[in-house]
């Protein structure tokens, strides 16, 4: 209960969220009971929070492997915006950087230190994180574990051996793309118990997804960008060459991109980044290298110029749309020659790995070609069902429903023949069957025998797959996920004893035109649009004098919220969301003046947030005083907090909480927790000798403790003031 309490209140008072979102209440409240714990949530779900929170209620460190700079350097710079004690150690840094935050994790205080996997590894590091308490392991891009996982690094697998060097730690591990195969992977690598994994919904409902048969893709772009000004987009090319060619072309059509891709040197790429997340830029076009560990809030397009390889792919930057929950939309321009471009590059893999890319495409290629609703081919591979029959932000379910025709006796053959061949065979074996190759593993197998052998003349193969994968949709036929073979399933043996029709599209084999859609439409919040561009600007003038990203100060989010409740005074600016007691203070009263000003101009007054309203019908009800700030910190320190960590929720200076904690004290309070871990803070704070502090406590005894002046005099003038606060504390909690 008291986890819980603490929980919500840092939650409000250090990110300024009135509530959880979905599992993170869960999680939080496993690691904080040390369990081991596995967090698959969506990109944008909140993982962050799941290991950053816990981490200001331990006691220790924190410590975080995540497998990119940039993914560290954006979670850093946004800690530090929350004044939360986190530091990084990776090859980014100077090597005086590098030894002053050793320096730091070493004398402790450090919340969370973010380093990757290999870094990890140094016995250098080791040897830090064995002086120094550790409370958490997180493992951040846990899928990396997974030799199924689509971003597989060797490093990771070497990370559930370092456990046993950090017994009294808990380990946390988190994704956003694990298919059922990969959680289980993941789970056994780590030693984690099934009890304690946490699997959120994969649906991202502000997504708006859509498929549009690429003709000429370049000018599909330009148009596509064009109807949508001003809003921050990404669009993603499988190769340099052609993030290089895509760039002039919107330069020339009067668009402000950059390009970004591994072929560009480290400084180009880091400038381009930068002017991408500072808002310089609107649109950038960049390679799969662009986008991890960018945590841009306001990204609201994702355009795949070529087909991604895998769904996991797709997934994973599909979501770097809409983080802030937000409306977005994500194209993907689908061509057949894109597949034959991926199959190219899965040739050049091992035989292993080429059979599970080539089952990834397939799944791929399934999204692209289904009519159906998307969420449900994107949610099913991730063993996730989608309730309903439309989802209401898709391309397919607000456009016209394809036309169909019965296919019953192409399927028939297509079944017929997996059977005959005793169902252990890939989709591309059984369609050679159906087209009368006579390549050596059909005529190895005397599968040229079949009656159904050339039986599907008719058809090409991107026919026969487009039918193939129906099936699968409708269940009627299963693809085993680790070798591909297909599966005739108990609803087709029905389906089939009963002779009921089987229902598809068969499309041209090469189309020629792009299908109609009806243009969709998200709702937004209603809010005050002249206000939310000022509040923009005024945004994007702080974080350049700060030399921060624009979304570091507010998210898009936050200034929706004040364009849609004008808050007037500051308390009324506390229960806008994204505002915590750091945020508060720092950026706060100049927003509330613009806000105000804008307000006065136009006659407009505060539409009050529900829980403002509640706070204040609370306080009129209640007979109560509201508790003083002295009190409200005394308290949290009493129920277990340390000076620092008190110091960071309520975004203050350490001497702030000495001088509170001294008046709670002193208004006849008592600290019934355990003191010892307090004593340690304090004289670390004071850094005085043992002899001192007898001597202090002796003054102390003498003196009283209410001015510090005769005290002083008393030591001969040896022990400074700032140093004596810190003892007078000292002597109050053990000497009453």
């Amino acid at each position: 209960m008291t986890h819980t309490k603490n929980a919500t209140k840092i939650l409000k008072d250090v990110f300024g969220f009135d509530s959880f979102r979905p599992l993170q209440e869960e999680i939080i409240a496993n690691i904080l009971a040390k369990r081991d714990t596995l967090g698959i949530m969506p990109t944008g779900g909140g993982k962050s929070l799941c290991f950053q929170l816990p981490a200001l209620m331990f006691n220790g460190t924190t410590v975080v492997v995540s497998p990119l700079i940039s993914l560290m350097k954006d979670q850093i710079g946004q800690l530090k915006e929350l004044a939360v004690p986190a530091v990084v150690l990776n090859s980014s840094l100077s090597p005086e950087d590098y030894v002053r935050n050793m320096n730091r994790v070493h004398r402790g205080g450090v919340k969370l230190l973010y380093l990757a996997p290999e870094t990890l590894l140094k016995e250098r590091t080791l040897s830090l994180l064995a002086d120094i308490e550790v409370d958490n392991i997180t493992i951040d891009e846990a899928h990396c574990i997974s030799e199924w996982g689509h971003d597989f690094r060797p490093e990771y697998r070497q990370l559930a051996a370092l456990r046993s060097r950090f017994p009294r730690a808990v380990c946390s591990a988190f994704t956003a793309t694990a298919t059922p195969q990969v959680q289980k992977d993941i789970q056994r690598s780590l030693g984690f118990d099934d009890a304690h994994t946490f699997i959120g919904s994969f649906d991202r409902p502000n997504l708006y997804l859509e498929v549009e048969l690429k003709e000429d893709g370049g000018r599909q772009v330009a148009k596509y960008l064009r109807n949508r000004p001003n809003q921050p987009g990404i669009v993603y090319c499988a190769t340099r060459r052609g993030v290089d060619e895509l760039t002039e072309r919107l330069r020339s059509a009067g668009f402000d991109v950059l390009p970004y891709h591994a072929g560009l040197s480290e400084d180009e790429r880091k400038i381009n980044q930068e002017h991408f997340i500072n808002d310089n830029v609107q649109v950038m076009v960049a390679t799969v290298a662009f986008g991890m560990g960018i945590d841009k809030p306001n990204v609201r397009i994702v355009i795949h110029y070529d087909l991604p390889k895998n769904i996991e792919t797709y997934y994973q930057e599909i979501g770097r749309a809409g983080r802030d929950g937000l409306p977005s939309e994500c194209l993907l321009l689908f061509s057949y020659a894109d597949i034959q471009k991926v199959k190219y590059f899965i040739g050049q893999m091992d035989e292993t790995r080429q059979r599970i890319a080539n089952i990834h495409l397939s799944a791929m290629v399934a999204f692209a070609e289904t009519y159906g609703c998307r969420r449900k081919p994107l949610l099913h591979y991730f063993g996730e069902a989608f309730d309903g029959e439309n989802c209401g932000t898709c391309d397919n379910c607000l456009g016209e429903p394809p036309v169909t025709t019965n296919i019953t006796d192409d399927a028939h053959s297509l079944l017929k023949t997996i059977r005959r061949t005793n169902e252990i065979f890939g989709m591309h074996h059984i369609i050679d069957i159906l087209k009368g190759s006579k390549n050596k593993k059909v005529l190895a197998g005397d599968h040229d025998s079949l009656e159904t052998y050339g039986s599907g003349e008719h058809l090409s193969r991107n026919q026969w797959c487009h039918i193939c994968r129906q099936l699968i949709q409708q269940e009627l036929l299963l693809q085993d996920a680790e070798f591909g073979s297909l599966k005739i399933t108990d609803k087709a043996v029905a389906h089939f004893k009963r002779k009921l029709p089987v229902m598809g599209v068969i499309p041209e084999d090469r189309p020629k035109t792009v299908p109609k859609k009806k243009k969709k439409s998200l709702d937004t919040p209603d809010y005050n649009e002249e206000l939310f561009e000022i509040l923009r600007k005024k945004r994007k003038d702080m974080a350049d004098e700060a030399g921060v990203p624009p979304y570091f100060i507010f998210p898009d989010r936050t200034l929706i919220d004040m364009a849609v409740h004008y808050p007037q005074s500051l308390e009324s600016m506390r229960a806008i969301h994204g505002v915590g007691v750091s945020k508060l203070e720092n950026y706060a009263p100049a927003f509330l003046e613009t806000v105000v000003e804008f307000c006065g101009c136009h006659n407009i007054v505060e539409n009050p947030k529900e829980n403002i309203k509640k706070m204040s019908s609370s306080k009129e009800s209640s007979q109560e005083p509201p508790k003083k700030k002295y009190v409200i910190m005394g308290e949290a320190i009493n129920n277990g907090l340390s000076l620092e960590q008190t110091a960071s929720i309520f975004g203050v200076k350490i001497e702030t909480v000495m001088d509170n904690l001294y008046k709670y004290l002193s208004d006849h309070n008592t600290l019934t927790r355990d003191v010892r871990e307090l004593n340690e803070e304090l004289v670390r704070s004071a850094n005085v000798e043992l002899e001192d502090i007898t001597a202090a406590m002796m003054a102390f005894s003498e003196s009283g403790h209410t001015h510090l002046k005769p005290v002083f005099a008393a030591l001969e003038q040896k022990i400074a003031y700032d140093q004596l606060h810190c003892l007078r504390l000292y002597y109050m909690i053990n000497h009453g």
